[in-house]
């Protein structure tokens, strides 16, 4: 990290050290937070730092959430691969998106942060992505979660599947596409605000389109076919116990509803997504996930000697 990024100054702690993040969110005038987005300690430490600063002008806070708080009906009903009509948007459905159940995913902290401004001189934005494609930039984790790990639950497994019938919705986004809506917010919160909307009006999804998850595991198993991996492009319908069995959670990540339209970004600050679509990225995606199980060489393993 300290080589990827010279010019950064590193704080080495954890999410379970709520005095230094208290006193770091102090410290600064914009503070993004891209970690867990269930800690309830780091979220209310982070809001306490910014109400303590003493710098004038009002301290930004921009939270990471994500869009697992639209299968609040899914999981209220316990319904899984069904088909549901909901689509939430960031714009005129604003106030139902920020006064979803408790029940949620997501929902405690989401609440945190936008009660911050009853806290003190604090301004928020709560980010919320969904399905995450693509590579990412960064020194550490490069890929998120739901693909690559249906992909590699496929690939040990020996066949695609899907939950239920598969007729669920998600949306998705590419990283390249989803940063460059944090940094137009940062770019708006150094403004003191710019010409983004804050607190009870600070939410943007961030989808640049949407699925249907039987299409993406048949996709996904038509290229671990293509690439050898596997000898069939069929694909099983699981039951939520057998999603369950393959990865925690799997069946809420792979089988719940989770509609949106992300509005409110393009409309203030320009926000278009421009990235490669998911199918141009789904054999890196699949590569990725063979060398994570070890079943071909990366190219640093290649480059070091060892095929």
């Amino acid at each position: 990290m300290a080589a990827a990024f010279p010019r950064a100054r590193l704080v080495y702690g954890d999410l379970d050290d709520t005095p230094l993040l208290r006193a770091e969110a102090a410290a600064a005038d914009v503070v993004c937070h891209f970690a867990d987005c269930d800690h309830e300690a780091a979220a209310v430490a982070l809001v306490a730092g910014l109400v303590a600063r003493e710098r004038e002008g009002p301290g930004f806070l921009v939270h990471t959430s994500g869009t697992g708080i639209l299968t609040v009906e899914d999981v209220l009903a316990g319904r899984c691969g069904a088909e549901w009509s909901t689509v939430y948007d960031d714009w005129e459905g604003i106030g139902t998106v920020t006064s979803l159940p408790d029940a949620a995913w997501h929902r405690k902290v989401d609440k945190i942060v936008l009660g911050a401004a009853a806290e003190g001189n604090v301004k928020t934005a709560i980010v919320c992505p969904p399905t995450i494609y693509g590579v990412g930039r960064g020194p550490d984790k490069t890929e998120s979660d739901q693909w690559p790990s249906m992909a590699e639950a496929a690939l040990q497994r020996g066949k695609g599947f899907c939950v239920g019938e598969g007729k669920n919705r998600w949306t998705h986004v590419h990283v390249h596409d989803l940063s460059d809506l944090f940094l137009k917010l940062i770019d708006a919160a150094v403004r003191q605000g710019g010409d983004a909307t804050w607190n009870d009006k600070g939410y943007y999804f961030s989808e640049s389109g949407e699925y249907v998850w039987e299409d993406m595991a048949k996709k996904i198993a038509a290229e671990l076919k293509k690439q050898g991996f596997i000898k069939t492009d069929e694909i099983d319908h699981l039951s939520k116990e057998e999603a369950d069995e393959l990865t925690p959670h799997g069946s809420a990540k792979w089988g719940m509803n989770s509609r949106c339209k992300a509005i409110r970004g393009n409309k203030l600050l320009g926000w278009k997504p421009t990235s490669p679509s998911p199918v141009e990225e789904l054999p890196g995606m699949v590569q990725i996930a063979a060398e994570k199980l070890g079943l071909v060489k990366g190219h640093a393993a290649i480059a070091a000697g060892e095929v």
